[in-house]
């Protein structure tokens, strides 16, 4: 019965009569499977939880459909713990893909002066990310629905990103590729990626757009990298 099923840019398809099955995509995706995408199609199950980001304690609110439902992942700690926040530009910072919200709201806690936008095409996640602004007290954020820089307008100190290896790699490559021109002169991207999930790759890419790239962290296979754009990229 499975041999004809496969899994292909999120969906699970049977080719045939059962191509847009909602049974067949349940039996053979996990959760964070159905994670990039405008609606999830998945049965609600939150659970809130605490964590401990920065030196902050943070209450959240995950459910299925969103990435790392149940902690905030280690990629996404590692990022955090090396984002260079000490020679930025002036202006605000991008978190591009925020899920529930973990990246954005901890820069958002420590960077109270700064404005702080976190996308996702998620609704769920968004929904998430906005409740759980509420919930630990920060107001200096605006969340908004982009599928990556569709909705985004004007210039950034930093783009953050823990991109959607899931989603594939056309869609890293354009939250990468996409980053550049809305930062300013001297504004830093920075992102979070397995090495067995394309991070050399991933450095070849930011080197050929800015002209420079920095890996700031190796820890248990993830690679913090960080190009900054000068004047002449």
């Amino acid at each position: 019965m499975t041999q004809d099923i496969v899994i292909k840019n999120g969906f699970a398809t049977k080719y045939g009569l059962s191509a847009f099955n909602p049974v067949l995509r349940r039996l053979f995706m996990t959760n964070d499977q159905f994670y990039y995408s405008e609606h999830p199609d998945v049965t609600s199950d939150p659970i809130t939880w605490e964590y401990t980001l920065l030196g902050h304690n943070f209450v959240f609110t995950s459910d299925n459909g969103v990435f790392s439902k149940h902690r905030v992942d280690y990629g996404s700690r590692v990022l955090l713990e090396n984002f260079r926040t000490s020679r930025l530009p002036a202006g605000k910072i991008l978190d591009m893909g925020t899920g529930y919200g973990p990246i954005g709201l901890a820069i958002a806690k420590i960077l109270p002066e700064r404005t702080i936008d976190m996308v996702d095409v998620n609704e769920i996640a968004l929904a998430l990310a906005k409740k759980n602004a509420v919930a630990n007290r920060i107001k200096n954020v605006s969340i908004f629905s982009s599928n990556v820089y569709e909705a985004v307008e004007g210039n950034y100190a930093a783009v953050v990103t823990n991109p959607p290896v899931r989603a594939g790699k056309k869609v890293v490559d354009a939250m990468i590729t996409g980053a550049l021109p809305h930062l300013v002169v001297e504004g830093t991207l920075t992102v979070v990626l397995q090495k067995k999930q394309g991070a050399p790759s991933a450095k070849k890419l930011m080197t050929q757009l800015f002209g420079n790239c920095q890996i700031l962290k190796r820890d248990k296979g993830y690679y913090i990298l960080e190009s900054t754009k000068t004047g002449a990229a």
